[in-house]
């Protein structure tokens, strides 16, 4: 009996370790993905006000 509740408890801290590595990965790749949306928006913003201004 007490060997199956070690067994539990070890078992219960890697689903936990797993479950964390994913919600870190997954808030490393959003976090990359909205640096570039916001690197992409600023370049558009400054093409848009090139633009504007040459055509003066």
């Amino acid at each position: 009996m007490r060997r199956r509740h070690k067994f539990n408890n070890r078992m219960t801290r890697i689903i936990l370790l797993i479950s964390f590595l994913f919600l870190f990965g997954r808030f490393v790749y959003s976090a990359i993905g909205a640096w570039y949306h916001h690197q992409d928006k600023v370049e558009t913003q400054q093409n848009s006000l090139s633009v504007d201004n040459t055509s003066r």
